[in-house]
């Protein structure tokens, strides 16, 4: 099963908002396919993939192990490790339709039949305004869900929190978690990602802030490099009857493995995008079930990265929930072509067709070309 050509795919899906694969293409005439979605990064993406095209001609598709150790050890950051970790879910699909079985098979059999999910609701929040924001959460409850998450501190950062504009927004973001807890009531979980928004201190008075909320969980409240800071403010959420999760971009299990010894997080969030794929969101699942941490994939993009963390959630022990966006393009299915698993009822299914059982629609790429976005940190309608 010879590599032929690896080739990037960009994909435009909302005027805010490109999803970017990887495309594995072997001399017997079969695909796999990864996902890589990094958003404002799909120039430096399509060079990385280009680059391992060039590396990888000619190889056999089933060396993973041989493919990921000379690949790991070259240098590059959040890019590099995106385009290899589509590479190496793109591997297991094509190990998946070569013996005739789901990826979850050949990774040592499903826990489980079903995989619980959780609804993303800010990317399909049009009016970042409270009662937007309520209203997409009674939407995801009235379709199944039992658990919404919301990112409503934009565009406050810490650095300039004194300032009155600051002062305001950090106020907003408390009436937007304000109504979508009243909006879906005591019986549904909410979240609340900060997507690393607030300072050490800030964290804290945050922590305080959110308690009367009943939250599940408070997600990223500060940058990840001051651990002590993070098992300070975990201590504080407990407390206060919620966990603390983090951890979406950080790489391979080395990356992860300082964080798990920190007791920095109740619940991790790794990314099959970014952590290294199928064997090192194992790896790190296992990993942080010695340490009693539950594992929570981050997974707010496309159908191709949905569909491998679903393989991925049907294998782990210590799995919490598995999130999905929800709300923000009906292409989510749209552009895919077999089956990507379906969001009913809070849940999906584990597919049993070979391989991932799903894949890019033929042309989809040239139909709907990428193009540049701002950063999803200027616009927090993207994050």
């Amino acid at each position: 099963m010879r590599i032929a050509a690896i080739r990037f795919a960009g994909v435009n899906v909302t005027p805010k908002t490109n999803w970017s694969f990887v495309q594995v293409l072997t001399e017997d005439r079969r695909t796999g396919t990864g996902e890589c979605t990094l958003a404002n990064h799909e120039a430096a993406l399509a060079l990385e993939v280009a680059g391992l095209d060039a590396a990888l001609r000619g190889a056999d598709a089933r060396d993973r192990n041989a493919l990921a150790r000379v690949l790991a050890h070259a240098p590059g950051g959040l890019v590099r490790h995106a385009a290899l970790s589509a590479l190496e879910q793109a591997l297991w699909d094509l190990a998946g339709q070569e013996a005739g079985a789901p990826i979850w098979r050949l990774l040592g059999g499903r826990l489980r039949e079903r995989v619980v999910l959780y609804a993303n609701i800010n990317r399909g929040v049009a009016e970042r305004v409270p009662e937007g924001f309520a209203a997409a959460a009674r939407r995801a409850v009235a379709d199944g869900f039992g658990a919404v998450k919301l990112a409503p501190f934009d565009p406050f950062v810490w650095e300039d929190a004194a300032a009155p504009d600051q002062r305001a927004a950090y106020a907003r973001g408390i009436e937007r978690i304000a109504a979508v807890r009243e909006a879906v009531g005591p019986a549904i979980d909410v979240m609340v990602d900060c997507h690393w928004r607030f300072s050490a201190g800030g964290a804290a008075a945050l922590v305080r802030d959110l308690a009367r909320f009943d939250l599940f969980w408070l997600e990223c409240p500060l940058a990840e490099a001051n651990l002590a800071e993070l098992r300070r403010i975990r201590a504080m959420a407990n407390e206060r009857g919620m966990r603390l999760a983090g951890a979406e971009t950080l790489t391979g299990l080395a990356g992860f493995a300082p964080v798990i010894a920190a007791g920095a997080y109740d619940v991790l969030m790794p990314d099959i995008k970014y952590c290294g794929g199928h064997e090192e969101m194992r790896r790190i699942a296992a990993l942080a079930q010695v340490h009693g941490i539950e594992i929570a994939p981050h997974n707010p993009t496309g159908p191709i990265c949905h569909a491998h963390t679903v393989q991925a959630c049907a294998t782990i022990p210590n799995l919490g929930r598995l999130e999905v966006q929800f709300g923000e393009t009906p292409l989510f299915f749209g552009i895919a072509a077999g089956t990507v698993p379906a969001i009913s009822g809070g849940a999906a299914p584990v597919p049993d067709l070979p391989g991932l059982g799903a894949a890019l629609a033929e042309g989809i790429a040239a139909e709907r070309p990428w193009h540049p976005i701002p950063s999803p940190w200027l616009d927090p309608r993207l994050g």
